[in-house]
């Protein structure tokens, strides 16, 4: 699913009407009637309904909502708030139409005229849309502010009132904090970034048939990963496949003290179907490995603390493969910064040809050794959280800067970048920016990002393309997390709930 700027939405709607075609008005009642059917399923005809509607489209949305949720019984206010002389042509075609249906309109110009908005009641916010050009003031601002210390459940459409879609807002700006948030068509980039959450809430996206061929023929590099894109990813298995057909993976990972990371990324490699797993680890994790995880093959360090050593055809295997030979390397979880350690990554990136998967101190070590970062295979996956990615690039003031740096991180070293967090975001060399759907603050837990390299790793080993592998592997590993969530809850959720959760079907 493809997220468009307002300029983009205005030019689809545009397109629509001219190509269907379709009149605007009617167009608007497509909207408002997709925005009801939610809303039915979601609040009974028996809540008291409050919605406020401003001058603009978005007001004349809330409108036609009041005049179909009249038609199917809610107990509704209107109230149109007055912040301008003049109102949008489709709002006064609504507007009338509403009252032909009910006279019980009322007019907000001043803060007296605002009503108050107990427990027991909905507000459907329809003040101010995508299209907006300056904070809210007056007695706009006054009407959100009192709507966001209501106790009611707040509904957004389309947008919150005061939110801008595509840009960042001042720290001061006056904003709507919805509970949910409707949209059309589809999603708005600010509904994907932290620092929106509280203005946001949870969204749902509903289809009004704007035209798919301008929909396809839109350049943006920002995408939606729904589960049907995701699910058309996964490999099918022929029936006379082997295990040397899903490849060969290794992990480096652990040091003393951090052997369950280790056994975490272990099992989740094999969970995710790699055919053959080797996993290196300091001597003090050998006998951990060799009893929790007997599917792999466990080859010990030098060292009994950390890793120190490649491994190749000189360590007293005459068949072990050197690091080139492996389908894919995962390398970081539990592995610390010692100057070993650093000097094993040294020795190992120059070796390795095919995209390897870079996580935890391996990429602290990268942050602090940047001459790394140049010798990277093409098409690696890092799977940074944001202080680590802050680590490897630099600060930023807000999250629209932090998406220009993470596409031109990507492209400017050719790796992919899984920056984690709600709504993930898989960065490619290509300068795209794919969001995740799936997840939830149940993996915000140790180990989880373990489990994320040992999926990615077995994604790589079996031949996926990288974006792929890292759009699907981030995807599955979000949609196990969201398995645990619905049966135990997403508090008290661990790495090793996830691993056992994990689904390729």
């Amino acid at each position: 699913m493809k997220i468009l700027n307002v300029d983009q939405i205005r030019a689809l709607d545009q397109y629509t009407i001219q190509k269907e075609p379709i009149a605007p008005l009617n167009l608007m009642e497509r909207a408002a009637l997709a925005f009801v059917d939610w809303f039915v399923d979601h609040f009974p005809n028996t809540i008291p309904t409050k919605i406020f509607c401003g001058l603009g489209n978005n007001g004349g949305d809330g409108l036609a909502i009041a005049r179909l949720l009249l038609e199917r019984e809610y107990p509704i206010e209107v109230y149109v708030v007055r912040y301008a002389p003049r109102e949008s042509d489709d709002f006064m075609h609504n507007h009338r139409r509403l009252k032909l249906v009910t006279e019980q309109i009322s007019y907000v110009e001043y803060s007296r005229d605002i009503p108050a908005i107990r427990h027991n009641e909905v507000v459907i916010d329809a003040i101010l849309g995508s299209g907006l050009s300056r904070p809210a003031e007056g007695i706009v601002k006054s009407t959100i502010e009192t709507i966001n210390r209501a106790p009611a459940t707040v509904v957004s459409v389309d947008i919150a009132s005061g939110l801008n879609a595509d840009k960042p807002n001042d720290a001061n700006d006056v904003i709507i904090e919805p509970d949910y948030t409707v949209t059309f068509q589809l999603p708005k980039l600010a509904f994907v970034l932290p620092k929106n959450g509280r203005y946001v809430g949870e969204w749902h996206v509903v289809d009004i048939n704007l035209h798919k061929r301008y929909i396809d023929q839109a350049n943006t590099p920002y995408f939606f990963t729904q589960p049907h894109e995701a699910r058309l990813l996964l490999h099918k298995r022929d029936r006379f496949a082997h295990k040397g057909t899903f490849g060969h993976a290794l992990l480096l990972v652990g040091s003393y003290g951090k052997i369950g990371a280790a056994v975490l990324s272990a099992k989740a490699c094999l969970r995710s179907g790699v055919g053959l797993l080797t996993v290196q680890v300091p001597r003090c994790g050998y006998a951990v490995l060799q009893t929790a995880v007997p599917e792999a093959m466990c080859r010990p360090d030098g060292h009994q603390n950390v890793l120190t050593g490649v491994p190749d055809h000189g360590a007293g295997e005459a068949h072990s493969p050197s690091p080139a030979d492996y389908s894919a390397i995962g390398i970081g979880p539990g592995i610390g910064k010692a100057s070993e350690t650093l000097a094993m990554l040294r020795d190992i990136i120059p070796l390795v040809t095919k995209p390897m998967v870079i996580d935890a101190d391996a990429l602290n070590l990268l942050s602090e050794n940047q001459d790394l970062l140049e010798k990277l295979p093409p098409n690696s996956i890092l799977t940074p959280h944001p202080k680590e990615f802050e680590r490897l690039t630099q600060k930023w003031d807000n999250d629209y800067q932090k998406l220009d740096i993470l596409r031109e991180f990507a492209k400017k070293h050719r790796v992919i970048v899984v920056l984690k967090g709600a709504y993930s975001a898989v960065a490619t060399p290509g300068g795209e920016v794919h969001f995740n759907s799936t997840g939830n603050p149940g993996l915000s837990t140790g180990g989880t990002g373990d489990v994320l390299t040992g999926v990615l790793t077995a994604l790589l080993a079996q031949g996926y393309d990288p974006v792929e592998a890292a759009v699907l592997g981030v995807f599955a590993h979000g949609l196990a997390g969201d398995r645990v969530a619905e049966q135990r809850g997403p508090i008290g959720m661990t790495a090793s709930d996830v691993i056992d959760a994990l689904r390729w079907d």
